[in-house]
């Protein structure tokens, strides 16, 4: 028996996405997209869930941040092995691009639970001899290249994905689309449904394209316009020839260009944003469909420091499988929730100072900010205005950590990496660290080890975000603007704090908004209020923690999307 065929007769949903983060070592994610399919693929591990995840072998990862002397971002690949992760499977398929067979080989990963189930990830590679040198390197660089490049990845990922699946024998009843990358997945589906059943070409007209809506589920994660794929007719034409009539994308997708979130929203039964407000925010972008809610969650026992891990195994013995039982985590002995802390508070410094040589002050609180680098995120609002910063550490020291990375494309997000590192060079302001290459193995110390967790998005364009999940887990407090999930988490002074934000303000007032909440009622309570600090730390563990982890969330898709297949349509 190959190692596929275990997994054949069980395997009834199929997850598709550009990117998934396995494990440190495996560059197959960029960012929170990648890390939250890897949650989702831990949890249905955990659950038993009947899955296959299907995703790019991205052999040259996404990049690797290096910092020059001047503060700029460097981007270099990111390479990793397949052979020596994964296990190549017998079976071969090709994909139509510029009139070309492009070849496809699948690998498998085994993703295992400590539970004991496995679920398989296939990772497709167009790294193969069959290929034209030109056509080996598609799947090598996540979001790499122009347009015409991240289209051909999608064709790769939708179209070679259906069809890699059926060549290893895997019988699939309902499909998820992890963001509108894979939308052209449908359309694959679509197109053997018209011919094997209705005997006609894929071209418009009066066909009923319901079949495949009831098999496919859309969730969004994008909340800014500019995040949605968009392709000129003209690319799409020339790469992916005549695998469907240009007037049925026209028809689906949208008749300026082909817009993959239209796409996967018109083929798609049930479709979700990530958060309720990011539901709304997506019914205003594209009126007219209905978008459920489903919140994102965090794998707890993935998260959760080994402090953490240890005092809540020790308690809750089913904590991990079963977080709903964090909501009595409020009961734990105040000192052993700070010793927990103070252990993952030692293990991000121990690893702050390894990176990057700077010690940070275990005895002040460290402020934290991990995104990715880009305006919308507002990474600098905390620098504003130094002067101001300077004089609310002056009365309550604290130290700031921030990582991130810029998107190779996005000369903003490189130029505020820049500002954030010559801020920290200032020797006369306040500690700050920049650890660069932030990334999986980064995210698990920063998140845990940290005392408050920043987050200050533009509303209404934060689609969820979850780190500040893991950080509450782990019993360090939010600040953040109120958008995403924190709209439905935020109990102000019990699970953490929100920042107002003033539409018709200038970074300044904004700014002004986070420097007063900080020294008049944050710091201080660190400072002078221990006992209150660590009954917050509770607050946010048994509030937080039952609700947005991602055994809730697998559970949620499972009886409202997954089975939904099986039913007559609704919508």
């Amino acid at each position: 028996m190959s190692a596929i065929e275990i997994y054949l007769p069980r395997t009834q949903i199929a997850y598709f996405s550009m990117e998934i983060a396995l494990r440190p070592d495996v560059h197959t994610y960029a960012g929170g997209l990648g890390i939250l399919a890897g949650d989702v693929a831990r949890s249905a591990a955990d659950l038993e869930l009947p899955m296959v995840f299907v995703t790019l072998a991205s052999r040259h990862g996404y990049l690797r941040q290096e910092i020059d002397p001047q503060g700029g971002q460097i981007d270099h690949p990111d390479p990793w092995d397949p052979s020596a992760s994964t296990v190549p499977l017998p079976a071969m398929v090709a994909v139509p691009i510029e009139g070309r067979e492009v070849w496809l080989r699948p690998w498998l990963y085994e993703l295992a639970s400590p539970l004991g189930n496995t679920v398989p990830v296939i990772l497709l590679d167009t790294h193969v001899d069959q290929n034209e040198p030109r056509d080996r390197t598609i799947s090598d660089r996540l979001y790499s290249g122009d347009e015409a490049d991240r289209l051909k990845q999608e064709i790769v990922l939708g179209i070679g994905g259906d069809r890699i699946l059926r060549a290893l024998g895997f019988t699939v009843e309902t499909y998820h689309l992890n963001e509108g990358h894979a939308a052209l997945l449908p359309i694959s589906l679509l197109r053997r449904h018209l011919r094997d059943f209705a005997g006609a070409p894929l071209e418009p007209g009066p066909y009923d394209i319901d079949p495949v809506r009831r098999r496919c589920v859309f969730t969004t994660h994008t909340s800014v316009e500019a995040g949605h794929d968009r392709f000129a007719y003209e690319d799409v034409t020339r790469i992916l020839g005549d695998f469907v009539e240009l007037d049925v994308l026209k028809l689906l997708g949208g008749t300026d260009r082909l817009n993959m979130t239209r796409l996967a929203l018109n083929l798609s039964g049930y479709v979700n944003g990530v958060a309720h407000r990011h539901a709304e925010t997506t019914r205003r972008l594209f009126p007219g469909y209905r978008v459920r809610a489903i919140t994102n969650g965090v794998h707890v026992e993935h998260w959760a420091h080994p402090a953490f891990a240890r005092l809540f195994r020790d308690i809750f013995p089913h904590w991990s499988h079963e977080p709903e039982v964090l909501s009595h985590a409020d009961q734990i002995d105040d000192e052993a929730i700070w010793r927990a802390h103070l252990e993952a508070k030692g293990h991000l410094i121990a690893f702050v100072k390894t990176r990057t040589g700077i010690a940070l002050d275990p005895d002040l609180p460290v402020i934290g900010f991990a995104r990715r680098m880009t305006g919308y995120k507002r990474p600098s609002l905390l620098f504003t205005d130094m002067a101001r910063l300077s004089a609310v550490h002056r009365r309550f020291p604290f130290q700031i950590v921030v990582a991130g990375k810029a998107h190779p494309q996005d000369e903003g997000g490189k130029a505020l990496i820049r500002e954030i590192i010559e801020h920290s060079r200032q020797a006369d302001g306040v500690p700050t660290v920049f650890l660069p290459n932030y990334g999986m193995e980064e995210a698990q110390a920063f998140v845990a080890g940290t005392d408050i967790w920043l987050n200050t998005p533009l509303p209404p364009l934060e689609a969820s975000g979850t780190s500040g999940m893991k950080a509450a887990i782990n019993g360090v407090l939010n600040l953040s603007v109120l958008d995403g999930w924190w709209v439905e988490a935020c109990e102000e002074g019990i699970t953490g704090w929100s920042v107002e934000h003033r539409p018709d303000g200038t970074p300044q007032d904004n700014a002004r908004v986070l420097y007063e909440k900080l020294e008049g009622v944050i710091l201080p309570l660190y400072a002078q209020q221990r006992p209150r600090w660590i009954w917050m730390m509770k607050q946010a563990i048994s509030k937080i923690g039952p609700i947005f982890n991602s055994q809730r969330m697998m559970r949620r898709y499972a009886s409202e999307a997954y089975l939904r297949s099986k039913m007559p349509s609704s919508v």
